[in-house]
């Protein structure tokens, strides 16, 4: 690989903020008590249903929240639509529910008017946003600043990686869960080892790439979907995320050779899925680049049409976490190979104001 677009993807802000997102999530864990209290309100509130509102980055954390909290804390997770509130001007019935607006600005219009509909119809709100001064934070009933300070790129990095390290924060201390709790104690330092691990041998595959699907399911889809939205306004490849069950629906059909596919995967009761369709695909020869697992196709991947990417060993809930980070580093690389600049997408800018 030629070093030039490396060294060059390393002075871009994308690649310096991602490489401090562990020590965001490190500023997150000096304020556990603000955490534990937040767990403590949540226990107390035994909320019938989880809500999320969010748009963007924060909508794929708010994909990972579904999962953590379904699987955790066993309540019914849904997403909002802002738009019922902020276009149509209806009111939901969300009485008893916990009401989770995740942003990196807190000043999105649409945001805002679903916060402030869903808490006149008595939800409860905890935003999870970056900005400790913000309109959203003013108007939730509990907070949780993500602490990653100031990001310049366009693209957000270390802010959605502290949105599911405070995700999974919210999670463990609501359901008293010590092993999650562990997890997170550890999540720093693994990111620090994430972060250098080498995806360049995805490079040549998708360089010249015009489509790509990225396929996780369960606690990694969220992470599918922001390599994706990653891949698509840093690198101007058009890259969709799939479930690996939902793929089969339909889309399973345009993959071919030139139509390469990244599946991402963690160590939990999905990750055999992952691995079979890896093995399939391959067989039909797509070219298959994968992480988080091993798709069993003999001595030589490579030859079987198979790329492995490296990954560090953690536990499921937070591995998704550590997939981004090493994936953020490779599409930085790669946007510059594709003659782009990371840090300033056409036609897109830092904070979106939807309404």
């Amino acid at each position: 690989m030629n070093a030039a677009p490396s060294r060059l993807a390393e002075q871009t802000l994308m690649f310096e903020e991602a490489a401090d997102a562990s020590n965001a999530v490190r500023a997150q864990r000096r304020h556990a008590a603000d955490m534990a209290a937040v767990g403590a309100a949540l226990r107390k509130l035994q909320p019938r249903a989880v809500i999320t509102c969010a748009r963007g980055s924060s909508d794929h954390a708010a994909t990972y929240a579904k999962y953590l909290i379904e699987t955790h804390a066993q309540v019914l997770t849904a997403s909002a639509a802002p738009s019922v509130s902020s276009l149509y001007g209806v009111t939901q019935d969300v009485r008893g529910c916990l009401f989770i607006a995740i942003s990196q600005s807190g000043r999105s219009p649409d945001l805002l008017a679903s916060v402030s509909a869903a808490k006149a119809s008595g939800a409860t709100i905890l935003a999870l946003c970056n900005s400790a001064d913000s309109p959203l934070m003013a108007a939730a009933d509990l907070v949780v600043e993500l602490r990653a300070g100031a990001e310049k790129s366009v693209a957000a990095t270390k802010s959605y990686l502290a949105s599911l390290a405070a995700i999974a924060g919210v999670v463990a201390a609501w359901t008293r869960d010590g092993v999650l709790e562990a997890a997170l104690e550890q999540l720093p330092g693994l990111m620090d080892k994430s972060w250098p691990l080498d995806w360049s041998t995805a490079l040549p595959e998708l360089e010249s790439a015009q489509n790509l699907y990225v396929v996780g399911r369960g606690l990694g889809l969220g992470a599918a979907q922001e390599i994706a939205l990653k891949c698509k306004e840093t690198c101007a490849l058009h890259a969709e995320a799939f479930s690996s069950a939902e793929l089969r629906h339909g889309p399973y059909t345009l993959l071919r050779k030139g139509f390469p596919a990244l599946l991402v995967a963690q160590a939990d009761a999905t990750r055999a899925g992952i691995e079979t369709l890896a093995r399939e695909l391959a067989h039909r020869g797509v070219p298959i680049l994968l992480a988080g697992a091993s798709a069993d196709v003999g001595a030589n991947a490579a030859a079987a049409g198979v790329t492995l990417l490296p990954t560090i060993d953690a536990a499921a809930e937070i591995a998704p976490i550590l997939l981004v980070l090493a994936a953020y580093r490779m599409i930085a690389t790669l946007a510059v190979r594709r003659g782009l600049d990371p840090d300033r997408p056409p036609h897109l800018c830092k904070i979106t104001e939807t309404v």
